[in-house]
């Protein structure tokens, strides 16, 4: 629970209590003038000594028309199941829309899922997941590899790879 708050910031000016009394009989004096001195509203004479009667004979006159439900039961319930097949009917078509399947999926939506999200997965296990049949190399680079990428790659890495060109 939270803490009750000794100080609620609101003051008031000093010495507003000692004269407080004083003052508000002086406003009420001076205002009682604007008051009526009457009431205002009247009774008529004799009207409580007859209005017990009056009140009886407006109660018991009218008769209050019961509409029991009894009647109208079986069409409850016949509406009842009237609606119950219908939104069976409408969940199972709506079931048999609504089931994917892995194929149903995009190749693009796999790999953004995969990218997104990290499955706690080491690049070895995704190899082992992955189907490697269809997959080409130019899949896996961001640049395409054409013959001539690959012959600038192998001319200025030649004395890395240790091979001898024979022209």
């Amino acid at each position: 629970m939270g803490k009750k708050r000794k100080n609620s910031g609101f003051k008031t000016p000093e010495g507003y209590f000692e004269g407080f009394t004083d003052d508000l009989l002086n406003k009420m004096s001076k205002e009682a003038s604007s008051l009526p001195n009457k009431d205002g509203f009247k009774v008529p004479e004799g009207y409580f000594d007859s209005l017990n009667k009056k009140v009886l004979e407006k109660v018991t006159e009218k008769e209050i028309k019961v509409i029991r439900l009894q009647a109208y039961k079986k069409y409850f319930y016949a509406a009842a199941s009237v609606a119950a097949i219908v939104l069976f009917v409408l969940s199972i078509q709506w079931r048999d829309k609504s089931s994917f399947t892995f194929d149903d999926l995009a190749r693009t939506d796999i790999e953004i899922y995969l990218e997104e999200n990290d499955l706690g997965l080491s690049s070895y296990e995704l190899a082992e997941v992955l189907l490697t049949e269809e997959m080409e190399v130019n899949d896996i680079l961001n640049i395409e590899l054409d013959d001539e990428n690959i012959i600038d790659y192998l001319e200025d890495n030649i004395d890395e790879l240790n091979l001898e060109i024979d022209e």
